[in-house]
């Protein structure tokens, strides 16, 4: 029997690496992973499909910095509690424009506390994110919603294996660099290969050459399909090589990767956005963090940032000591607070035009 967990020492090194440590394109992605984990190239196709196949890992795919193809936003919404459980379904199901689709709650007595479901969104580039979010608003029945889209990113990734042996306060010396968000437009080829060059690798592609059958259904050579993918990394359009690993269901052996995630919420003084983001995005723990508006209804909250772990006092010691250096380096927190995550579902967000166009057309609304 091949082992599947994530505890397995084995596959812990292939993790460490392949969640979220292959950065950009990469024209042999395993081969990579299998450099820097220091497993041979046949155990580390052998195990990644493997847990695969039984679900520890639920997805192996290029991901993109999908902030700079599409318009999106974290989405806070106000929904009747009958109405609660129906609307997330339909999120998850029914809408390919949201991706992370959560249900939070909080013990701070906030007028934010009633906004319960919290959703990724993103539409293509040009198409109207507000209009969206009215038609989900009309669907679902929710009462209203809060747009928070993203001014900046100092952290992104996952790593939930590597950042088990964490200690709380770990950073990197340097200070997180935010990522600008900004449109990048493409060419119909250019769209054509990114289209291939996202969508999550079957079981029979988890192999080496990886990209050779994306090119030929992109419709262009190996080596046009490198460039275009490089020209697109150059602009800072690819995110990263990754295995994620099903961290909210328990494995076919019961095991968790996760039982915890906690949405941080900082009020920093305007103006100050980017030197606190800096400061924060350094901990090593956190998997996002970004430059954020909450507006009134989350006591102006402007940095936000999301941890994982399997103890919730853990969680809250990582969250105590990034409030520690904030207040040991001079910076002024006027609010703070966590939502907690329960039910939880996480899939790719689509930033097709044409799926975007179809989507709103079989719903009624022209697009």
């Amino acid at each position: 029997m091949i082992p599947i967990e994530h505890t397995d020492p084995v596959n812990a090194r292939i993790l460490a690496i392949s969640e979220d440590k292959i950065r950009g394109f990469v024209r042999d992605p395993f081969q990579e992973i299998s450099r820097l984990s220091g497993v041979e190239l046949p155990v580390v196709l052998e195990r990644i499909h493997a847990m695969l196949e039984a679900g520890t890992i639920r997805r192996v795919r290029q991901t993109l910095v999908a902030t700079n193809l599409a318009e999106g936003a974290l989405v806070a919404w106000k929904v009747p509690a009958e109405k609660l459980d129906a609307a997330f379904d339909f999120m998850f199901r029914e809408d390919p424009f949201s991706g992370h689709v959560v249900l939070r709650s909080t013990d701070a007595k906030i007028s934010g506390a009633a906004y319960k479901l919290w959703t990724t969104v993103k539409v293509p580039a040009g198409e109207s994110l507000r209009e969206h979010c009215d038609t989900l608003l009309r669907l679902t029945g929710a009462e209203s919603y809060r747009l928070m889209p993203a001014k900046g990113i100092f952290a992104l990734g996952v790593g939930h294996v590597r950042r088990k042996t964490l200690e709380p306060g770990d950073k990197s010396e340097a200070l997180a660099q935010m990522l600008k968000v900004e449109t990048v437009t493409l060419t119909g080829e250019e769209w054509d290969v990114l289209v291939e060059l996202k969508r999550e690798l079957a079981l029979e592609e988890i192999r080496e050459p990886v990209w050779a059958s994306r090119a030929e259904a992109a419709g262009v050579t190996l080596d046009r399909f490198f460039e275009i993918a490089e020209s697109l990394n150059a602009r800072k359009v690819i995110g990263r090589f990754s295995t994620f690993l099903e961290h909210v269901k328990p494995s076919q052996g019961g095991v968790r990767v996760t039982r915890f995630n906690g949405l941080f919420h900082w009020a920093v003084p305007a103006g100050r956005e980017i030197e606190a983001g800096s400061e924060i995005g350094r901990h090593e723990v956190l998997t996002h963090c970004y430059w954020r508006e909450g507006g009134p209804e989350f006591n102006d909250v402007n940095i936000m940032a999301v941890a994982h772990g399997t103890d919730k006092d853990r969680l809250l010691e990582h969250k105590a000591a990034i409030d520690r250096h904030l207040e040991a380096i001079g910076m002024p927190v006027s609010y703070t607070n966590v939502f907690w995550g329960g039910r939880s579902e996480i899939k790719p967000s689509e930033i097709s035009p044409h799926a975007y166009r179809d989507w709103h057309a079989a719903h009624g609304v022209p697009a």
